[in-house]
């Protein structure tokens, strides 16, 4: 962009997209305008970071004059697509785009985009971190945390970048016609449907990460998920595929007890999966997806090997915090679909206490109350879907499950604490989003930590 443009940016949050939207075109001399809902007070970690630039703010509302007096409007993927606001912006002429939109326009290195509906920061850790034992600079980012977009400018086209790709993000990238040059899929469930409504729309955001791959390009598709395996006909590159219970022809699978990854005639050994420090089923599926993403990019084995041994999963995520009088907690925060949370209560073997609960995304719960059921000792519901889960754990228990109903996270710990016995398991896993109750997933799983005496990172 020339120094002379004027860019709004709309939204800009507390996750990064925006925040580097704003720094990137500010360095560029350009005019910019952050358009946020959100008070200053909601926003001062954002906006602290911004201080050392001339930028205006406008916030607690959108003024009409910020999308039409602008040449260019980057819109937070978060944002309605119905908003009134963009299609006031259209109607004016000035274009619209999003902070991974830009980015993949300017960066100049391949791209590995990693999407799913669950698992896919996992797998996007995973990989970043197999990448980073290997020759190539590794740059990890999008959904995933901090935005890229500032540094693009010190990106080599020998250097390497991993992306977690939100379906949100992907509606946008499908609207410029853009795919990463690897495509990871790690499964395909419900999730979201209070944004596109329906699964099969969901489902076409999330196709948008192969749809505009070309011939060199490579799809990394879980081919024990039934829904991917229906994409082949859609693929236009390369096609691995990943599985823990096959042998594809080029893509990662378990032979014996050890990862190999596959192209054509040739087989690699990568690492035993008893060697693998995150255990579970669905940690093998996203080691999998990550070896034939690592494999379609020419990393060496023993680089893939010793960042998948290495490798000791990530904040939120099945999280060890502490244990007290023979009871251990763990911070599931990142488990915001039934999903994740089924995948989690699986990977444990010890009685469960379980506190689930939150945002409803519009999703079903039947299969989820049913796993709590089946697989923990007690449950302790909060929030908006707290009830809808208790009726579906009545209807599959006969009502013979005795759950309790907390009205905060607090409630909710103390309750677990006056029932967990040595032995136990408290697990923070809450098969949904947490925006009833708390500003995100993060807030949620580090007042848990706080609440049963784990170590937070210092807030900054």
């Amino acid at each position: 962009m020339e120094a002379h443009e004027r860019v709004t940016i709309m939204g800009l949050g507390l996750f990064g997209g925006g925040l580097g939207a704003a720094e990137y075109f500010a360095r560029k001399g350009c005019t910019v305008t952050i358009s946020d809902l959100k008070t200053e007070e909601e926003l001062r970690p954002s906006l602290e970071k911004l201080a050392p630039y001339p930028i205006r703010v406008h916030l607690g509302e959108h003024k009409d004059s910020d999308f039409t007096d602008t040449d260019l409007v980057v819109v937070n993927p978060a944002v309605p697509r119905t908003s009134s606001y963009l299609e006031l912006a259209r109607s004016h002429g000035v274009m619209l785009t999003t902070e991974i939109t830009l980015f993949f326009e300017l960066c100049p290195a391949p791209i590995i985009g990693v999407t799913g509906s669950n698992g896919k920061t996992t797998t996007t850790s995973m990989i970043g971190r197999m990448l980073d034992g290997d020759s190539r600079a590794v740059h990890v980012g999008g959904n995933i945390g901090g935005s890229l977009l500032p540094d693009v400018d010190n990106i080599s086209p020998d250097d390497v970048v991993v992306l977690e790709l939100s379906s949100f993000q992907l509606e946008w990238l499908g609207d410029a016609g853009i795919s990463p040059t690897v495509a990871v899929v790690t499964n395909i469930n419900p999730n979201h449907l209070d944004r596109h409504g329906t699964m099969e729309n969901y489902i076409a955001a999330k196709k948008h990460i192969v749809a505009y791959q070309k011939p060199g390009c490579t799809a990394v598709l879980n081919g024990d998920d039934k829904e991917l395996r229906r994409w082949r006909k859609h693929i236009r590159a390369g096609c691995h595929w990943s599985s823990a219970v096959g042998e594809p022809p080029n893509g990662s699978f378990v032979r014996d007890g050890t990862i190999f990854v596959r192209h054509g005639d040739a087989e690699t050994e990568v690492a035993p999966v008893s060697a693998l420090p995150l255990k579970g089923a669905h940690n093998l599926q996203n080691a999998l997806c990550a070896a034939a993403a690592c494999s379609a990019v020419g990393a060496g084995p023993q680089a893939m090997a010793k960042g998948l041994i290495e490798f000791q999963g990530i904040e939120h995520r099945l999280e060890f915090v502490c244990e007290r009088g023979g009871v251990r907690y763990y911070n599931d925060s990142k488990a915001t679909t039934p999903e994740a949370a089924m995948a989690a209560l699986d990977s444990f073997d010890s009685p469960v206490i379980l506190i689930a609960g939150g945002y409803d995304k519009g999703v079903s719960y039947e299969t989820v109350a049913r796993k709590i059921y089946q697989r923990t000792r007690s449950a302790i519901l909060i929030g908006d879907t707290a009830d809808t889960i208790a009726r579906h754990i009545d209807e599959h228990s006969g009502n013979a499950f005795a759950w309790m109903r907390a009205g905060s996270l607090e409630e909710a710990v103390a309750q677990a604490n006056s029932i967990a016995v040595p032995g136990d398991v408290v697990l923070l896993s809450p098969a949904c989003a947490s925006y009833d109750m708390f500003a995100n997933y993060e807030e949620r799983g580090n007042m848990f930590k706080e609440l049963v005496g784990g170590a937070v990172p210092a807030r900054v």
